[in-house]
């Protein structure tokens, strides 16, 4: 396998044969988070990568218990460029 240097990280190459004959074994590695970029020739065409749950309206209700009243205040550090 051969390390792709990508958009913010790296990911391993695996061509199209490979990732047919070894499906198995790389989606328990996409399972652990692994991300893989499945390539013919030196062309990428498609990423393996875990799926990122959708994010739910209202999951962070009651998170944020307290709120400052001067919390939109400006502060007194950026005085100069206001």
């Amino acid at each position: 396998m051969v390390i792709l240097q990508g958009y913010t990280e790296y990911m391993v190459q695996v061509t199209v044969e490979k990732a047919v004959s070894e499906l198995a074994r790389l989606l328990e590695e996409v399972g652990r988070g692994e991300e893989f970029v499945i390539v013919r020739g030196d062309a990428p065409l498609a990423r393996l990568s875990p799926v990122v749950p959708a994010r739910q309206p209202g999951s962070a209700v009651g998170v944020i218990t307290y709120v400052a009243e001067d919390f939109d205040a400006p502060l007194d550090d950026f005085a100069e460029y206001q």
